[in-house]
């Protein structure tokens, strides 16, 4: 069995991955009629075994539209006209994927305070805001 590794502790088994050929739109003329050139990439996250919990489920989530009820991932390539560039294409795209869902989560945020000046010369300007607007308000007759 052969196995891609993504990451530390992730892999995809080629026996994972399902391939379809189906017929490609776009450009191509009559070989587009004729040849199955696009692949629709199957792969089962939900129960792949070489994913941690996490990844699995960030996976999923990440995948959106092109993830089934069941947890199965479908990438459809037919950007090229040929077999082989295709099935590359959606390999890339599933190892991408599942990189990006692989990747640690960002820390947590710090809360911060602005400074004392910041406080200061803020309501400094709003001050002089309301000073401004003030005096625009009816002349009173003496």
């Amino acid at each position: 069995m052969i196995a891609i590794e993504i990451a530390r502790g992730v892999t995809i088994g080629e026996d994972e991955l399902v391939e379809n050929f189906i017929r490609s739109s776009g450009p191509g003329g009559q070989n587009v009629n004729k040849v199955a050139t696009a692949v629709q990439l199957r792969f089962d996250a939900a129960n792949a075994p070489g994913l941690p919990e996490r990844v699995r489920e960030r996976t999923i989530k990440l995948a959106g539209q092109r993830a089934t009820k069941d947890g199965v991932i479908v990438i459809e390539a037919g950007r090229y006209r040929t077999q082989e560039q295709n099935r590359a294409d959606a390999r890339a795209r599933l190892i991408a994927l599942v990189a990006k869902a692989a990747e640690p989560p960002p820390p947590p945020r710090k809360k911060t305070k602005p400074s004392k000046g910041a406080v200061e010369r803020r309501l400094k300007i709003k001050a002089g805001r309301s000073t401004v607007k003030k005096l625009r308000g009816r002349v009173t007759g003496d």
